[in-house]
């Protein structure tokens, strides 16, 4: 498969949490994922199995979610996405009592492939975005 078609099968059956056992088959035994929280960037080590139980989390808190990609774009061995990602809130979330309202997720990230894996991706989530939903959705 090219960069992009791993990217897409990706988000289509394991970021979606259609298929968690798949990442097994999509991502490298580590993964190096670079993230931006309150404008401070941190690297942390995912394996396939610890994205699968992130995947798990996030449908903990937002239920059975709908994952769009609004854009991709591959270059190389580098494909970026953007997406856009709607939940209901089902779980406790940074504190947040469960509301059983809305709650839209927007992102985007540059993923890196080697060997016919992912092997490293920079994120970026619209962490402010989902905080503000979730206050208003609390009153």
């Amino acid at each position: 498969m090219t960069p992009e078609q791993i990217v897409r099968t990706f988000f289509e059956e394991v970021r979606s949490g259609r298929n968690l056992d798949y990442a097994n088959t999509l991502m490298a035994e580590q993964v190096l994922a670079h993230q931006v929280i309150a404008e401070e960037e941190a690297t942390v080590t995912r394996t396939p199995s610890d994205y699968a139980d992130h995947v798990r989390e996030m449908m903990e808190a937002y239920g059975d979610f709908s994952l769009q990609i609004q854009e991709l774009l591959a270059q190389g061995d580098k494909v970026y996405v953007r997406w856009r990602q709607v939940g209901t809130h089902v779980g406790e979330v940074d504190g947040y009592a469960p509301t059983h309202l809305p709650v839209i997720e927007i992102a985007s990230a540059v993923y890196r492939v080697e060997n016919e894996r992912i092997a490293e991706y920079w994120i970026q989530i619209d962490r402010l975005g989902i905080e503000k939903q979730l206050e208003r959705n609390q009153s």
